[in-house]
């Protein structure tokens, strides 16, 4: 798979409306699950009892967090699109995001993204990136939203 590399607020904003790519598929493995819960403190049942999900749980597995599913796109998005020649990248905002379904343990994602909107505001480039999260083998996708970046040029 090739990046789109982008240089500049001209080239990202030729690519509005464009569907920007896929990245790679990505496991979600139970390791994974267990570093989140311990990095937020989020050790609810559902995500780390593995014999416990398996008994009690409709999905017969652990889960992986929604949040975990979400702090995946940096390093999906950085498989997309290489931008070259910034200062500093922006995390700006998420709209209309939602979570379609869960994550099984041992499920891979991807992520896929669209040009959604971008402004220049006095010089910054802002980009709104539709998006999804799928799964593998799954028609309905794990978390879909807009993630707004700001790009600050040099």
């Amino acid at each position: 798979m090739e990046k789109l590399v982008i240089n500049s607020y001209e080239e990202f904003a030729a690519h509005l409306g464009e569907d920007l790519g896929v990245s790679e598929w990505l496991k979600i493995d139970q390791e994974r699950i267990n570093l989140f819960a311990d990095a937020t403190l989020d050790h609810q049942w559902i995500h780390v009892d593995t014999a416990r999900a398996q008994r009690e749980s409709q999905f017969k597995s652990t889960i992986a967090h929604g949040y975990l599913t979400l702090s995946l796109l940096p390093y999906l998005w950085n498989q997309i699109v290489d931008v070259r020649n910034i200062k500093m990248l922006v995390n700006y905002g998420m709209d209309q995001m939602r979570f379609g379904q869960a994550v099984v343990t041992g499920s891979r994602v991807r992520l896929s993204t669209k040009l959604h909107a971008i402004s220049n505001l006095r010089g910054i480039c802002k980009t709104e990136i539709a998006f999804k999260i799928e799964i593998e083998g799954q028609r309905k996708p794990a978390l879909e939203g807009i993630a707004t970046f700001l790009y600050y040029f040099e």
